[in-house]
């Protein structure tokens, strides 16, 4: 079965491979995680808010981004944004947005809104009887979610977290709309260039297999010890 495949081509590809395409993958998994996950955590207490205005656009941020393909979005975002910096600086031309940056906002916005969801279920876990305890000693709101509230909602949600992230990892191949050079960018190029398009993409396959395996086996112990911490 395998006697006509050349594996020789994933061997002479590795450095172009790891040193280039999965460095992007994983800086661009990295940022989309830390900044999405702030910028989710801020959509959450704005969710949780007893102000309706801020709720509402909170919710209708989550909502839509939560039903639009994530592929979508990084087509809109990349070709409408130009227009819109436009419109915005008052130019005269549209602004120009280079692919790297348009897909590293375009992440972090889009899991934002996955994040949100997550650390809104992390608040919400947080018995009310602390938070109470809190405002009963003296501290204000802002207090009470910096001292009580968040440290335990990052800590329940810490297995979903990885999970979403292991998610986001995943989802970085659809960069290759934008002609980007992630892991997957770089197996297609060279499956191209060498007319060897099974034994990449069957390696890329093999790639992201090992490490979202590796890395969903770990965030099962990491659920286990928080649960037995709980």
């Amino acid at each position: 079965m395998f006697s006509s495949f050349d594996f020789n081509v994933i061997w002479r590809s590795l450095p172009y491979l790891f040193q280039q395409g999965m460095v992007f993958t994983l800086t661009l998994t990295a940022i989309a995680t830390c900044f999405g996950l702030i910028l989710g955590t801020l959509i959450a207490m704005m969710r949780l808010s007893s102000n309706a205005l801020l709720s509402g656009v909170a919710a209708s941020y989550v909502n839509v981004m939560r039903s639009l393909p994530l592929v979508l979005v990084i087509f809109l975002f990349y070709f409408l944004s130009p227009y819109v910096g436009q419109w915005i600086i008052r130019s005269d031309q549209p602004i120009q947005v280079g692919a790297n940056t348009s897909t590293i906002i375009t992440f972090t916005l889009f899991e934002a809104a996955y994040f949100a969801e997550i650390m809104r279920a992390g608040i919400q876990s947080v018995p009310s009887g602390q938070v109470n305890a809190g405002y009963a000693i003296g501290l204000n709101y802002r207090e009470v979610m910096r001292y009580v509230v968040l440290p335990q909602a990052f800590r329940n949600m810490l297995p979903v977290i990885f999970t979403q992230t292991i998610v986001l990892f995943q989802d970085t191949s659809l960069c290759y709309v934008l002609s980007i050079t992630d892991f997957l960018g770089a197996a297609s190029k060279v499956a191209q260039r060498d007319g060897r398009l099974t034994e990449m993409y069957l390696f890329a396959a093999v790639v992201y297999f090992a490490i979202s395996f590796t890395a969903s086996f770990f965030v099962k112990r990491l659920q286990k010890r928080i649960s037995i911490v709980r």
